[in-house]
């Protein structure tokens, strides 16, 4: 049993109500679990259980910000929009695209154009059929300005829709084109769109709650639950306090970086993958890291489990390579090669020699992470100084390449695309480090498709643990908190805390 001190809670929960980071974003500009979802019982501070059971299933929202699933910043309403709103496809738990509106496609031979031909039969709330014009409408407004999806979206060049039909032409090829497109499909640009999912928002004399829709092309009889309340946040607190109170049910959390433990009251925990990817990158323009047997080296004298296991209290997947263990794109003998061994920088006889590692004082995880590498290089006679940054200074300094080491976060798209994190001139690339056959690696991978994609990136990964440009150390996990026994069944994945929602089983 996890346990979660109240402090802690209120710090992470603070966090969640806050704007939902853009796809593709980095914490090192610089800014999970299993494949399947686990659940565990965790103490929290509440009231008696009693209370939190009288309490129908209820969710939270914010009234007064956007519920639009594309262009809302508000996550505590965008964890709401699988409920309302539905992609053309949905991406399971090792990031592969499940058809949901879409019925089947097919891809031109140059890999530029991709034809999706719709599912029949389904509307929106309203009772507006689902059309391809309505589809590329939507798509549209996804690349544009203000949208969270603009940037995985950046290599379309068109979106065409008619009769059941839409199609998206591409400017460079894209194998797994399918795993972008789990975006929400939104009927127009208001606030409040309507959608084709399960349910609606219904807002009565400013109450709001969510309605099952009996017209739903699912079946609303596999739906577990006919009306959700929303329960009104205006203060990021709110949240914590309705959570600890009872008032509502469930709620998506980051527990990152947490393994304290509070004593009254009990809570169920879910994880699930992100393509978040916490790792260490190197300057290989000058100093100690010009290297690449030095930079390899350290990659094996950092514990990546270790990490996991102490420093994001097991929330999160440990990982030797910039894909998601979980994805079948990933290759286990080949991350092999970069197992922990810290020997191999021990007889790299580099005693006494200096390296400065970069880090964003403001974040404590990310934080504990660079005393847990100054210590691991330390002992193997380097002389580590760690210089903690506030955000805006870590960011030129990091941009300015003035490091040896840095602590970086990024949150890859879901095709796994490393072009901006490694390729030549990307706008990730802060270590600028290149190769001679980067650029054809990285473009073999994003190109092939089927079987040919887990052949390309073996080869392109092969590549990078040779040439150690980073060192990854694990993808975090996304977590829902749910009140206990209230709910069971949850599978939640990247994207959609609600996914085989017709497996729920909850208490009222």
């Amino acid at each position: 049993m996890r346990r979660l001190s109240a402090l802690i809670l209120a710090c992470i929960l603070l966090l969640a109500a806050c704007g939902a980071p853009a796809e593709g974003s980095a914490s090192a500009s610089a800014s999970g679990a299993s494949s399947s979802s686990s659940s565990a019982s965790a103490s929290v501070q509440t009231q008696p259980e009693e209370t939190a059971a009288s309490a129908p299933f209820t969710l939270a929202a914010c009234p007064a910000y956007s519920f639009h699933p594309v262009l809302a910043e508000n996550s505590v309403n965008l964890t709401l929009a699988p409920l309302m709103y539905e992609g053309l496809f949905t991406l399971d738990s090792a990031f592969q695209a499940q058809p949901v509106l879409c019925q089947s496609y097919y891809v031109s031979e140059d890999g530029l154009t991709w034809t999706f031909t719709l599912q029949p039969g389904i509307a929106f709330s309203d009772g507006t059929p689902l059309t391809g014009e309505i589809v590329a409408q939507a798509l549209q407004t996804a690349r544009g300005e203000g949208s969270r999806y603009a940037s995985r979206l950046a290599s379309v060049s068109s979106v065409q829709g008619s009769g059941d039909q839409v199609s998206v032409t591409l400017t460079q090829p894209n194998g797994a084109l399918a795993e972008l497109l789990d975006i929400p499909i939104a009927l127009g640009e208001g606030d409040r769109p309507l959608g084709t999912g399960p349910y609606v928002l219904t807002d009565s004399g400013g109450s709001l709650s969510l309605t099952a829709r009996s017209d739903w092309h699912g079946g609303a009889e596999n739906l577990p639950i006919a009306q959700i309340p929303l329960a009104s946040m205006t203060r990021a607190d709110g949240l914590m306090s309705a959570f600890n109170a009872g008032e509502i049910t469930l709620m998506d959390v980051d527990l990152t970086g947490s393994s304290d433990l509070g004593s009254s009251g009990r809570y169920e925990v879910w994880d699930y993958n992100t393509t978040q990817m916490l790792y260490l990158g190197f300057n290989a323009q000058q100093g100690l890291c010009r290297d690449a047997d030095v930079r390899r080296a350290i990659a094996q004298a950092v514990d990546r489990q270790d990490v996991v296991d102490s420093i994001f209290a097991r929330h999160g997947t440990a990982s030797a390579l910039p894909i998601h263990p979980d994805s079948p794109w990933y290759n286990d003998a080949v991350a092999g090669e970069l197992a922990y061994d810290p020997a191999v920088l021990a007889d790299q006889g580099l005693e006494g020699r200096p390296l400065t590692l970069v880090v964003n004082i403001e974040n404590t995880a990310k934080s504990a992470v660079a005393n847990y590498v100054e210590q691991q290089l330390e002992s193997a006679g380097l002389v580590v100084t760690v210089d903690r940054l506030p955000w805006e200074e870590y960011q030129e300094t990091v941009a300015a390449g003035d490091f040896d080491l840095y602590i970086g976060e990024v949150y890859l798209t879901p095709d796994f695309d490393l072009s901006p994190l490694l390729g030549p001139g990307g706008s990730l690339n802060y270590g600028g480090w290149t190769s001679s056959t980067i650029s054809g690696l990285l473009s073999s991978f994003r190109t092939a498709q089927g079987d040919a994609r887990a052949a390309a990136a073996a080869s392109l990964c092969l590549h990078l643990v040779q040439q150690a440009p980073i060192a990854p150390i694990c993808f975090r996990s996304g977590t829902v908190l749910t009140q206990y026994g209230r709910v069971e069944g949850l599978s939640p994945v990247y994207g959609n805390i609600f996914s085989q929602l017709d497996s729920w089983t909850i208490q009222e």
